[in-house]
């Protein structure tokens, strides 16, 4: 598992393999201070996958030969982003977590900001699914469409930035480095068209020929593997919809909001997953509703505001108001009124004394505002 930092704790606290089984996030997160989000669901989708395998007897996933090292420093290297690579290293991505991860994870936990390059890893990790996590067959694939242009869906970035160099675009080639740009994304994003590759290349926009001549090869390479990967993605029960438009607890929208065979949603937060209740997005469920129960709660403000004058905010002014006395000898002091109630604006009609300088005043006041 490539954690021990974790492993005094461990050997405190957990006595068997049937504790072990048993841990929940919660569990783990204050039995054993394993803080980190995403440590927690390495271990939980470990756990999950020792489960199953005892049950059905089948063996352990195919993602769980996928350890941290070869996610980043292999499998990285080859979607085009090594840049990642220390990312991944300090959070302990391994096969397992690789096939949980959304686009909130690579946001929030792995430092990936850029939306395109959230993009290619989330379609790389859905090749990935596509293949059941096999690395001995993905490996088979790319070996056979090394030397011809074929099966562009499992291509790599360099494999990718040989194709350039076959076309002869080879002094535009290098600007693939580092891209993310590789088989997968060019076939499964909708949005990725000759215009976008050759923006990533570099190539000027007044040189009309050589887009032209970028056009047609890419249309020739990526027309024939469109039509194929929609029946591939059924054939291994992959939903069709792209990991760009993923609502995990990521749940953003692709910049191609489509549903062609090229939107498909993340495999960690995919309708398919959803449906037959994978380990990964139910411990990610588990996550969420962990921490809203750290979070949910009455607030600690307990008092009722009041106005200066101190009324409460729920005053709806039902108090009777008293007028001032009058004394005797006042201009006002003979004024009378005369209320209807039967209309919210009250007529008064006011009676004066000739000496008042009130006098024959009548009118209609507002007296309940």
């Amino acid at each position: 598992m490539a954690m021990p930092m974790y492993s005094r704790t461990c050997t405190d606290n957990v006595k068997s393999g049937k504790v072990l089984l048993g841990l929940t996030d919660e569990d783990l997160e204050l039995g054993l201070g394993i803080n980190n989000p995403l440590h927690r669901r390495k271990l939980r989708l470990a756990i999950e996958d020792y489960r199953q395998a005892e049950q059905n007897g089948q063996g352990l996933c195919k993602a769980s030969e996928m350890d941290t090292h070869w996610v980043c420093k292999v499998w990285l290297g080859e979607v085009g982003l090594p840049q990642y690579g220390q990312a991944f290293q300090s959070q302990l991505v391994d096969g397992r977590t690789l096939g949980s991860l959304t686009r909130r994870d690579l946001e929030n936990l792995l430092t990936v900001s850029d939306q395109q390059h959230q993009n290619s890893l989330l379609l790389a990790i859905q090749l990935l699914h596509i293949l059941n996590f096999d690395r001995e067959a993905l490996q088979m694939r790319r070996s056979q469409c090394e030397e011809k242009s074929v099966d562009p869906l499992v291509w790599t970035t360099q494999r990718v930035i040989k194709w350039i160099r076959d076309i002869d675009l080879k002094e535009f080639a290098d600007s693939l480095l580092n891209s993310g740009v590789h088989g997968a994304l060019m076939v499964m994003d909708p949005s990725f068209n000759a215009d976008s590759l050759a923006k990533t290349l570099g190539i000027p926009t007044h040189r009309h020929m050589l887009l032209r001549h970028l056009h047609e090869e890419l249309n020739t390479l990526l027309s024939p593997a469109r039509g194929i990967q929609p029946q591939e993605c059924e054939k291994q029960g992959t939903p069709t919809h792209s990991p760009a438009n993923t609502h995990s607890p990521a749940n953003t929208h692709s910049p191609a909001n489509t549903h062609s065979p090229a939107n498909t949603h993340s495999p960690a937060n995919t309708h398919s997953p959803a449906k037959t209740h994978s380990p990964g997005a139910m411990i990610r469920l588990s996550e969420e509703r962990s921490s809203l129960r750290q979070t949910a709660g009455k607030s600690p403000l307990k008092f009722i505001p009041r106005f200066p004058g101190g009324r409460a905010l729920s005053f709806h002014g039902d108090e009777q108001v008293k007028a001032p006395p009058r004394n005797k000898g006042s201009p006002l002091h003979t004024h009378t009124h005369t209320h209807t109630h039967s209309s919210p604006l009250h007529t008064r009609t006011h009676t004066n004394t000739h000496s008042s300088p009130l006098h024959c005043y009548s009118g209609i006041e507002i007296t309940n505002v």
